[in-house]
């Protein structure tokens, strides 16, 4: 393991990842409880499932806190990367339900592809940030498209929105948002790739990808400003 990151040979950073998904665990909880939501287009994850098909849900890197609390305990397979910081989110997701398929753009992202192939024939959903992990922001990778078209299963794009909330200074500006917030969530239309894929397919998805999260991102912010 003399290629592995460095984190991964300190006993240290290892207790400190389990560390901070122990703690943040309680905290993530109690602050999602407080939460208030408001949907739509929930109905085109359902046409999904009843046709048999995984969704493969496609999201921006800055909103996997909220994602993790909308989508928990339906055994999704989320690709997170294999910096620390990706292990202690990947033990915290566990919490909540998930599976890690871990890899990323800049490192092991083909072993992480081909383990969410697996997971989906065997009749998992899998998520992607689409832009992560290391951005650039709000630019869609072609990760998803290619999943789509290796597996037949659909994109399903969506956006969470709150009307109250904390931006970190990271490179993505995560939203966190504030207790009592409310939230929107849109998800979009089921986007389709060809089997077998050509280059030009890929990324005509991926277009496709980063145009449905602007158009779901827009359809949050009226969410929020609907009088209920």
């Amino acid at each position: 393991m003399t290629d592995a990151p460095a984190w991964q040979r300190s006993r240290w950073k290892k207790v400190q990842a389990a560390a901070i998904a122990a703690l943040g665990t309680p905290l993530v909880e109690a602050l999602g409880g407080t939460y208030r939501w408001r949907e739509w287009g929930v109905e085109h994850l359902r046409d999904v499932t009843r046709e048999g098909r995984q969704p493969i849900l496609a999201l921006w890197h800055g909103r996997i806190l909220a994602a993790t609390l909308y989508f928990r305990d339906r055994g999704v397979v989320a690709m997170t990367s294999e910096n620390f910081d990706g292990e202690w989110v990947a033990q915290l997701m566990r919490r909540f339900g998930y599976q890690a398929a871990r890899g990323s753009t800049s490192r092991g992202g083909a072993r992480a592809l081909a383990q969410l192939r697996r997971e989906m024939a065997a009749g998992y959903p899998a998520a992607l940030t689409v832009d992560g992990p290391r951005g650039p922001a709000r630019v869609a990778q072609p990760g998803a498209a290619w999943l789509a078209s290796a597996t037949g299963n659909p994109i399903v794009p969506f956006h969470i929105e709150a009307d109250r909330f904390w931006s970190t200074r990271s490179w993505d500006r995560h939203q966190v948002p504030k207790p009592g917030a409310t939230l929107a969530i849109a998800i979009g239309r089921p986007i389709d790739v060809p089997a077998r894929a050509e280059e030009s397919d890929i990324e005509v998805g991926r277009r496709q990808v980063e145009q449905a999260l602007f158009a779901l991102e827009e359809q949050t912010v009226a969410l929020l400003s609907r009088r209920t």
